[in-house]
């Protein structure tokens, strides 16, 4: 077990012993977190800083201000991250986000992305997941476009833009895109277009389908499904003896 928790520290440089913890029951371990806490602290395993908490929006009733998510497909996130390839020559990333599942469900990478772009993002998961109620933004230029606006209404979802200023209006896409940074881009070193590319959608898949998520209860946004063997035959069953039809005399 301390050989698995070295392993999947090293691997991931940036998940705490809880994280570990859910990981290693994934595979097989029965470990409560106390023990694996024990290990880690006892191997010298440096435990990730914690982010600063940011606070929300509340009105004095109680109530959020922002709209907040209530089902999949009720509203998704965009927004764009930049890094430097090797040479350093700039790219950006669309990342989109259900804020219901946490699952990032688009990584589009290119050099130069613009409305456009975010348009035919949009309408290719608009035909693979549905069309959600409402697209949530900051108030990039990208975003504004008079064309991207008419076009997300004109397929029936309602647009709903943050206030300047307040990141934390925008807070899952935010969240998502600090840890593509802390975990991914500050870690790895591009020398193309391309191998910026694979790394980006092989880590997106990692994330969704095995990376415990700590408001999920340590389970990924969208795990693997598992198929079970498949049923071995029994015996077979006895047929039914036919029955002999006899014409009936008058």
């Amino acid at each position: 077990m301390t050989a698995d928790i070295t392993v999947l520290a090293i691997q991931y440089g940036r998940y705490g012993y809880r994280r570990i913890a859910a990981m290693l029951s994934d595979q097989g371990w029965v470990v409560n977190v106390k023990r694996v806490e024990r290990i880690w602290r006892r191997e010298g395993l440096k435990v990730p800083a914690r982010q600063l908490k940011r606070g929300r929006l509340w009105l004095h009733d109680g109530s959020c201000i922002r709209l907040r998510p209530e089902h999949p497909n009720h509203v998704w996130s965009y927004d764009f991250v930049e890094d430097r390839t090797h040479d350093g020559r700039k790219y950006r990333m669309l990342n989109v986000i259900d804020e219901f599942t946490r699952e990032c469900i688009a990584i589009r990478v290119s050099r130069k992305l613009k409305a456009v772009d975010v348009i035919d993002v949009l309408s290719d998961l608009f035909i693979l997941r549905g069309i959600p109620s409402h697209i949530r933004s900051d108030n990039g230029p990208e975003f504004i476009a008079k064309a991207l606006r008419e076009w997300i209404e004109a397929v029936g979802a309602k647009t709903v833009y943050i206030m300047p200023g307040s990141p934390w209006e925008i807070g899952y896409c935010e969240s998502f895109n600090s840890k593509l940074r802390d975990e991914l881009l500050n870690a790895e070193i591009f020398y193309t277009l391309k191998e910026a590319k694979i790394i980006i959608v092989r880590w997106r898949r990692h994330y969704n389908t095995i990376r415990p998520h700590s408001s999920l209860g340590y389970k990924p946004p969208a795990p693997k499904a598992v198929q079970w063997p498949a049923a071995q035959p029994g015996p077979a069953t006895p047929a039914t003896p036919a029955i002999a039809l006899r014409p009936i005399m008058n």
